[in-house]
C-alpha cells in the first residue's frame, strides 16, 4: 500500500467533518503549520502526529489506516 496521499485523505475526513485547518490542528494537539504540510504532502507522517490525528477523528491509527486503504482500493 503506497501512502504518499494519506495527506489528501486527512484533508478529505477534515473537510468533511466541517473543520478549519486551525481548528483540526487545536484538536490533534499538533502544530497547524506541520498539519498544513502533511495535508499538501510536503511532510511525512510521524506516528505520533497520525496517533493525534487518528484521536482527533475519534479513532484508532490502525482503524484510520483501515479506511484510508478501503478508499483508495476503490
Amino acid at each position: 500500500m503506497q501512502y504518499s496521499e494519506l495527506g489528501k485523505f486527512i484533508k478529505m475526513k477534515r473537510e468533511q467533518a466541517g473543520l478549519s485547518l486551525n481548528k483540526f490542528a487545536n484538536l490533534a494537539e499538533i502544530d497547524p503549520a506541520i498539519q498544513c504540510r502533511i495535508e499538501n504532502m510536503k511532510q511525512g507522517i510521524k506516528i505520533n502526529i497520525l496517533e493525534n490525528i487518528s484521536r482527533a477523528f475519534g479513532t484508532t491509527p490502525a482503524k484510520f489506516l483501515e479506511e484510508f486503504e478501503g478508499v483508495n482500493d476503490e
